[in-house]
């Protein structure tokens, strides 16, 4: 088994599958790459098992067709010291014996048989197709994630879930204590459907998605994802169970209006949160018709801070707390310059949406819970 390929374009694409490895895995043959070399293409596996990412690369003078489970760590590692220039695998498809060589030299490791790579059995039954941009999949990844649980006290809460209408798809995080529901209209969908997808892979979308423009099919049944586009491959278990009813968090009736320049805002909060209890990372907003107030304070070590952010406001003069980490996390999220929050009372939770939206196709609103004042 024999090709040529480009340090730089092999190190890309093995740093991109690299991620699905776990740390500790169960299989040791799991801590390596499968190579499948066919014709002139070089299909690289990386699996954890319960996700996979399969990429491929255009190869030159290949020969002898084969597979080989290769270390993954200890192959970055060499590759990361190339200079871009063409190197040459010679793999002994009998002593799995693979020899890199580079214009000055040559670089020996022992692989393992490729056989012995756990087999990837797509479930390709009753499916549904979904396809957008790959622009669309990482925004709706992308501001969504950081609300999905982090524990898995409650497995559906653990990740993203995709709701699809007809030519509309949602998606929708939450931990209990914020909620982020983001919509886009330019999608090509079959019926309605839904499905929970897992952190470890949305995490793996975040990291490949911005280096593509291309279009993305999503297919998708009870059990599992196959996510293509450009030479890559994702398959992911989705997670079981049912996910809450979002809907029956969002406040329907908001009768306090508040409008704030975001920016100025969230750098407010980073400043007056550093006097807040470490513990709680309360912080208090006082608002009344053109000023809003950011308070903190700490009783233990005597410390506290509060600043004036102008802002515009309809309604009763009102305060309410709310977790200093969590409300920077929401603006940080949100792609505009002022935002609108609707608010109830202090026991109530808050509905934040960009005043403007920046597209016609997209959809925005985060929730979050308040805090006790007191």
């Amino acid at each position: 088994m024999n090709f040529i390929v480009s340090s730089t374009q092999l190190l890309n694409h093995l740093q991109a599958v690299s991620r699905v490895i776990a740390s500790k895995n169960t299989m040791e043959i799991l801590n390596n790459f499968l190579f499948k070399l066919e014709d002139d293409k070089l299909t690289i596996t990386a699996s954890d098992v319960e996700t996979t990412m399969i990429t491929t690369i255009d190869v030159e003078n290949a020969s002898d067709n084969g597979t080989i489970a290769i270390d993954a760590k200890r192959l970055t590692d060499i590759l990361k010291e190339f200079p871009e220039q063409p190197l040459t695998f010679n793999i002994n498809n009998q002593t799995f014996s693979v020899d890199i060589v580079s214009e000055n030299g040559k670089f020996s490791v022992l692989g393992q048989n490729g056989d012995d790579f756990p087999q990837i059995n797509s479930q390709r039954e009753n499916v549904s197709v979904i396809r957008m941009s790959s622009d669309t999949l990482l925004q709706g990844v992308s501001k969504t994630l950081f609300a999905a649980m982090t524990d898995d006290i409650r497995p559906a809460l653990t990740g993203i879930f995709f709701e699809i209408s007809e030519g509309k798809i949602k998606f929708v995080a939450t931990d209990a204590h914020k909620l982020v529901c983001y919509g886009r209209a330019d999608v090509q969908t079959e019926g309605d459907s839904s499905f929970i997808f897992p952190q470890k892979p949305a995490n793996l979308l975040k990291n490949i998605l911005p280096k593509t423009d291309a279009q993305v099919t999503l297919s998708f049944n009870k059990q599992e994802a196959v996510i293509e586009f450009n030479e890559y491959t994702l398959i992911c278990r989705l997670i079981e169970g049912s996910y809450p009813n979002y809907q029956a968090i969002i406040p329907n009736d908001s009768p306090r209006k508040l409008i704030v320049d975001r920016l100025e805002l969230c750098n407010c909060l980073r400043r007056v949160s550093i006097f807040s209890n470490q513990a709680s990372n309360l912080i208090k907003l006082s608002i009344t018709a053109n000023q809003l107030t950011v308070s903190a304070q700490d009783i233990d070590f005597s410390i506290s801070a509060h600043e004036r952010v102008k802002c515009q406001f309809e309604g009763d003069d009102m305060e309410i707390g709310f977790c200093s980490t969590y409300l920077i996390q929401i603006l940080s999220n949100l792609n505009c310059d002022e935002v609108v929050v609707n608010l109830s009372d202090s026991t109530r939770p808050g509905k934040f949406v960009p005043l403007n939206q920046s597209s016609v196709d997209e959809d925005v609103l985060m929730i979050l819970m308040p805090m006790s004042i007191n």
